[in-house]
Order: structure tokens, then sequence, then C-alpha cells
């Protein structure tokens, strides 16, 4: 009890933080949460793994022993479906046809299937597409008048004159055209049957043709065609049948960024059959409550899975394959809710009740807090607001970002008094509320949020993010402070009304026609769950291109200008490929029904 009113006497301002705050926050306690969250036996908390079941059991047990109730007197988790990692199946086969002789590569060894790969029995003739790059930017085109509808397309890895740091394209670092995902998405976008990939020997000839490993590469859960790797040896034969040179072709084209495309013999065909399996797991996010004296409450959350190991997500890839195991991303966060609900649990009940939740799938894209948002157990329009945590564990210099603080009406005057008497330094960051973490599904149903984060370190995505380079003395003071935030939120009479903040405007950089990031300004804000076809908006920004045209949340982008859009790179590829100012005709799926629009794109925000 003396706990609650201490909090309830902050809240309502009649007392200093020095009068009424102790230290109800142990850090060793905090430290032991992530020291197991973290350990190596839950081997890095990947999605759909049993290491990420036990890391739930233990989130739940945590609730229940803070007195939290379940959902539906039952249990804490609420169950949901996600498509996990790819695997290689045991039919591969890739059959090469030529001059009436048929030879069938060795699966692993000559030929491998990318995971994003689409699966089935394809053929057809090769044509060979360069570095299967068109960058309008450029002026280059590896497709131009160059026809590959129902072909398979021979494309080199990498990109043009990688190696000349005047070169308009990459220099020493690449661009997104050099990435698989991109190359994919313009062969499909070109009516390609089918990718066959190799090394650029030509400009590698110093490292080994090696097949790229299956599970690490970076794409769409399915990029709607076939892709797979072949050794560079074996379309080198095929290039000399038509009487070309592979390292000849490859300097001809790093010379004067003049593509080399064209037919490979006519009497060469291909048949492969591509055997990806995507198995759908159960996974779970950990809901508990505690109830206030009216319906209405505050979420506080944080994700709990991570990148188990590590495998295309690594920051580290040449450790990939060993446990990442993911302290500070976001061990940290989830045991500051585990803290929380126990300091909270403890104390009276508050006017407005609590919903702790550890969400699953957000590595994968945000996909239990989108799946709780679209299915929440507490109705969401009764949220007053939502607190995310998301890397608190590696403080530096007293330093917290804070996002979100635009999306409520009363947010940013409360963090301002409450920061007062705190010796955390708080940096307002980005106030729209949308960002690459969970907070950014509670903005799409218009709920305030507010965003805390220690910032990115060295370890990101790394093995070496591990439980003892944790600070939980400056965690714990954070989680004091969201403590009393939370009671002010909980005891306050009237509660902060959401709002929709404009993106910011970013400057233009020298000599750019689209502004910083990826291409023009579109506006959506993408549901990363994949769809079996297309990108489902959970939202659109106000006063953006895509508004204006008259799009909204819940619509399904299909069609860019006639082509289909099969997935989130889909779109983020049609859309780098324009310019500020122009406007293209895109198709969406509104209740089933399709609707058509014009979007006149902008300069990004």
């Amino acid at each position: 009890m003396k706990r609650f009113l201490s909090t309830l006497v902050l809240a309502t301002g009649l007392a200093t933080a020095a009068e009424v705050i102790a230290p109800h926050f142990d850090s060793k306690r905090y430290v032991e949460h992530v020291k197991f969250l973290a350990s190596s036996d839950l081997k890095g908390r990947g999605t759909g793994t049993p290491e990420m079941e036990k890391a739930a059991a233990y989130i739940a047990k945590q609730f229940q022993a803070a007195g939290l109730q379940p959902l539906e007197g039952k249990s804490f988790l609420q169950a949901f479906e996600v498509t996990t990692n790819a695997k290689l199946g045991k039919n591969n086969r890739l059959e090469i046809v030529e001059a009436g002789k048929t030879r069938t590569l060795d699966a692993g060894k000559e030929f491998v299937p990318f995971n994003f790969s689409e699966s089935g029995a394809f053929s057809g003739s090769v044509v060979f597409a360069g570095y299967g790059i068109s960058a309008r930017e450029y002026n280059y085109d590896d497709y131009f008048h160059l026809d590959v509808k129902d072909k398979f397309v021979l494309l080199l890895r990498h990109e043009p004159q990688e190696f000349d740091e005047k070169s308009v394209f990459a220099g020493k670092v690449f661009t997104e055209h050099s990435q698989y995902f991109s190359k994919a998405s313009n062969a499909k976008a070109h009516g390609a049957r089918g990718v066959i990939f190799i090394n650029d020997v030509g400009n590698h000839s110093s490292d080994a043709d090696e097949m790229e490993t299956f599970a690490r590469t970076a794409g769409p859960k399915n990029a709607g065609i076939p892709f797979v790797q072949i050794k560079a040896e074996v379309a080198e034969k095929w290039l000399a049948d038509s009487g070309k040179n592979l390292r000849e072709i490859q300097a001809a084209i790093d010379k004067d960024l003049d593509p080399q495309s064209f037919p490979l013999s006519p009497g060469l065909t291909v048949s492969v059959h591509v055997d990806v399996r995507r198995e759908m797991r159960t996974v779970h996010n950990v809901v508990g409550y505690l109830p206030g004296e009216t319906g209405e409450h505050i979420v506080i959350g944080a994700h709990y899975d991570h990148l188990g190991l590590g495998e295309q997500f690594s920051m580290a890839p040449s450790l990939a394959g060993t446990p990442h195991l993911g302290a500070d991303d976001n061990a940290s966060g989830t045991s500051g809710v585990i803290e929380l609900a126990r300091y909270f649990g403890a104390g009276a009940k508050p006017k407005r009740g609590i919903v702790f939740m550890a969400f699953a799938g957000e590595e994968l894209g945000l996909l239990g807090s989108s799946y709780y948002v679209n299915h929440p157990r507490y109705p969401i329009e009764q949220a007053v607001a939502m607190i995310n945590m998301d890397m608190i564990g590696r403080i530096r210099d007293h330093k917290v970002y804070v996002g979100g603080l635009g999306t409520g009406t009363t947010l940013k005057p409360m963090m301002e008094e409450l920061a007062k008497s705190s010796t955390l330094k708080f940096e307002f960051s980005d106030a729209t509320g949308y960002g690459s973490s969970d907070h950014t599904s509670f903005t799409t149903k218009e709920v305030p949020v507010l965003f805390f984060f220690s910032g990115l370190h060295g370890d990101y995505h790394k093995p070496s993010d591990t439980w003892d380079k944790i600070d939980g003395g400056a965690a714990t003071h954070l989680l004091e402070f969201v403590s009393r935030f939370t009671a002010r939120l909980a005891a306050e009479e009237t509660r902060p009304q959401f709002v929709r903040v404009p993106a910011p405007a970013r400057p233009v950089s020298a000599g750019s026609s689209t502004g910083s990031g990826y291409g023009p300004y579109f506006g959506s804000i993408p549901d990363f769950a994949e769809l079996p076809t297309g990108v489902r908006f959970s939202d659109v920004r106000p006063d953006s291109p895509a508004a204006k045209a008259g799009l909204k949340a819940g619509d399904i982008l299909v069609e860019w200008e006639g082509k289909p859009i099969g997935n989130l790179h889909d779109f983020t590829y049609a859309l780098r490929s324009k310019k500020v100012g122009e406007k293209v005709k895109v198709k969406v799926l509104r209740d089933g029904k399709p609707v058509e629009a014009d979007v006149l794109l902008e300069q990004r925000r």
C-alpha cells in the first residue's frame, strides 16, 4: 500500500520525487531475468523454436507470481501462427538439356536454391542478363531491349565497376541494386521465368566459387520466382557455346557501363524442381492483466524473441549458425516488463488497469504486436497509452532516447515534468510513433505510445550481445522512472488524446532527386506479416501521397504500374526505381475488391 500511495502522491504533485521514491527495483534481480533469457540454453530465442517457448513459460511464471490475471482466467499465452525459416526439402533437381543431351547437376555441390525461392517445377530457355540491374538513376539497364518473358535469366553477383572508386555505382560500398532480392524483384517485374545466379568470378578471381549458404540470405519468405545458384564453371560453358567469355563480358561492362546481355544458344534449356519447405509454427505473446477501477488500461510491452542462430539477420555473418543471445535485444526490455509487473502487482488497485505484454515475432516484422492489436484481448479503444521498451540494458552517459511523445496530447508535458526529478538525460527522438519496434503496431490503431531505447552498440544482432554487458543499475533507474510515468497515466482524470504526427521533413542531399532514404515518399506503413500475395497497409500517414490518392489502412497493394507486387521487397524495389514528382498507377484490394489510384510521389520526409 505504501508503495502505491507514494507513486500516487507523486503523480498528483503533492510531493517531490526525493520525498517519495525509494529504490523499489533490484538491479540484481533484474539482471537475473536477463541472464536466464539470454542464456546459452535458450539459444537466442528464435521465433518458432522450443527455446523461445521456454522463454514464454518463464515470463508467464513471473506474471503469475506478480499476481496478474491470465487471459480469460486460463492462460497467459496468446497463440498465433508464423511461417518459420525455410528448409531445403529432398527433391531439388536441376537438369540441363543441351544439344539433345541431358545432364543433372549435383544438388548442394553444383547448384542450390535460395531460401526465398518459389517452389515447384519450372523449365525454359536461358538469357544472359548481366547483373540483372535496372538502375535508372545511373542510366544503366541490363534488361534494355532484352526479351526475358518466360525465360530463365542468368545473372552475375554484385554490380558493375565495384572496384572503381569513381564509379557511379558502388566504389567500395554496394548499392541496393546488388541485393539478391532486388535482382529477384527486377527479374520478376520483367516477366522472367526464374533466376539462375552465378558468382562474378571475373572480378573475384582470387575468391573460391562457393555456393551461397541456404539459410543466410535475406529476402522475402517467397519471392514468387525460382532463384537458384549454379557453379560459374557450368555457366561459362554455356557462354562459350554461344561464342562468349565470361571474364571478357564483365570487363566490357566495367569499361563503360555498357550492358552485354544476350540470349544463349537456342538449344539450351533448363528444368528446375525447387523444394523449399516453409513450416507454420504456433508461437505466443505472453499477456498478463492487472485490473483497475475502470475498463481503461495502459499497455507496457517489450519483445522477447531474438534471432536464434542469427542466419540471414546476423550482423556478424561469419558467426551465423551460432546462438545470438540477445541480452540487450531484447531480454533487457522483457526483464523490465517482468519487474514492472512485480512492482505494480504488489500495490493497490490503480484507477486504470495495466496490461503487461511480451511479444513474439518482433524480429520477423512486429508480428506479435501486430497480431495483438488486430486480435486484442482487452478493447483496443480502452487502451490509454502503450509504453514500449526495446534495448534498455546498456544506457550510456545517463542518456535514454524517447520516441512517440507527439502521439498523445499530454505525453510530452508529463514527460518533461517527471524528467526534472531524474538524473537520466532523456533525448526526444521521432515523435510520430512509427519505428522499427512494437509500439508502431499500436500507433496504427490510434493508441498514444512512448518508446524507451538506450541506443545501438557494436554488439547489436551479434553473438556478443551477452548478459554480462548489461548495466542493471541504469536499467532499474529507468524502470523507476517508467513506474512513475505509468502511475501518473493510471491516476490522471483525463486520458491523452491520440494525435497523428506528420513525418518530419528531411533535407535533400546535394545532387539528389529523391531525398534521403530509399526512393521517393509514398506514405504507407506496411504490415510486415506476409500475405499469399501483396502488401497490406497497416496505416497510411496523413497528408502523404498515398493518403492524397485515397489509399487507406487495410488496403492490400497488389499492382504497381501494371506489374504484380507479391511482397514488401517488390514494393520497396518498385518505389526505389521512381523519382520525386512522378505519378504511378497502383491497384489495391479493399474488402476484396480492386481499387485503382494514381499516386503522385513526393520528396521523402
